[in-house]
């Protein structure tokens, strides 16, 4: 059968449409079964900051299994308004796609999975149902058992961040809780840009989660992942300084946070002002200067000033570019 259609029944902003637009940022908000009342609650609160970021940042959003979604029955499941809305997400936009599980997990040692109102949804679908390549995607599962999403959606221009560290958290996860409220707030601002990235928001709401379970005398029964190289392996809060990150993998490859701290739900005026060729050369000659600064110890002094400066004259060169658009 075919989902396309499918993606009529989704609220997108406050409009109805077929597809969503590549013209914006879009973001899925995909809110789980329940299991109880009080749940129920709480993740329709986090739903709701993601709405209003969404507006503020001038972004498409569409919701699965709010209030507003009719009940599920066999032939229009969440999951299958869920394929129909990645479906319908156009590939060839230089504007990410984000989707935002809020919800509960299940882990069966072989396979996790997302539960929805109906049949849930595993991680190996979802690989399958998500833009490959072509468009800039941001996964975030803020449910229990939701550490094996990392490895199961690790691909190139993917990034997956998750509310625990592996599939046996199998507790209710509050992470989600905390980045909802981080995601724009201009306290988790660490570098003082005038903007959130999505580093600097999962630092904050990974910090005020493991201050939760001190403050209430708890063994933390989760611990968030991020994972921006496609690698599949994620990392802990505690490989960074700041936004920078201390512990390169031992066998050479990029490290994590750096294309995370590219990326803002809410861009600030100056950076909405970048076309998005320009933004993508900013973003490949930063990535070439965070490279050329972890591999200094390496290289010759005059080595490393001559590649520094001839990266940093490019870039000058682009925001001048910019301010004269």
């Amino acid at each position: 059968m075919s989902f396309f259609p499918l993606a009529l029944a989704l609220t997108v902003g406050s409009a109805r449409d077929a597809a969503i637009p590549a013209d914006r940022p879009s973001i899925v908000l995909v809110i789980g079964a329940e299991g109880s009342p009080e749940y129920g609650r709480e993740f329709q609160t986090w739903a709701a900051r993601w709405r209003e970021a969404a507006d503020r940042a001038g972004a498409v959003w569409s919701v699965i299994g709010d209030e507003d979604t009719p009940r599920p029955d066999d032939s229009t499941s969440d999951r299958v308004r869920l394929h129909g809305a990645l479906h319908a997400a156009r590939r060839d936009s230089p504007h990410p796609l984000w989707l935002v599980l809020i919800g509960h997990g299940t882990w069966d040692g072989r396979a996790a999975r997302f539960n929805l109102r109906g049949p849930d949804v595993s991680a190996a679908e979802l690989h399958e149902w998500l833009p490959a390549g072509e468009r800039p995607t941001i996964v975030i599962n803020c449910a229990s058992a939701s550490g094996p999403f990392i490895d199961r959606l690790a691909a190139p221009g993917r990034m997956v961040i998750t509310a625990t560290k592996s599939g046996s958290e199998v507790n209710f996860a509050r992470f989600g809780d905390a980045l909802s409220a981080a995601i724009a707030d201009p306290a988790a601002d660490l570098d003082k840009d005038g903007q959130t990235s999505l580093l600097e928001a999962w630092l904050l709401a990974s910090r005020q989660t493991e201050e939760f379970y001190k403050s209430a005398g708890r063994l933390p029964t989760e611990h968030a992942l991020l994972d921006d190289t496609g690698d599949g392996r994620g990392v802990r809060p505690d490989a960074f300084i700041g936004v920078r990150p201390v512990q390169r993998p031992a066998d050479g490859q990029p490290s994590d946070g750096y294309r995370a701290h590219q990326v803002h739900f809410v861009p600030s005026t100056d950076e909405q002002r970048l076309a998005p060729e320009l933004r993508e050369r900013r973003d490949r000659l930063e990535l070439e200067l965070f490279d050329l600064r972890d591999r200094k110890p390496q290289l010759a002094e005059d080595e490393y000033h001559r590649r520094l400066e001839a990266i940093l004259v490019e870039l000058a060169t682009l925001y001048e570019s910019a301010g004269k658009r």
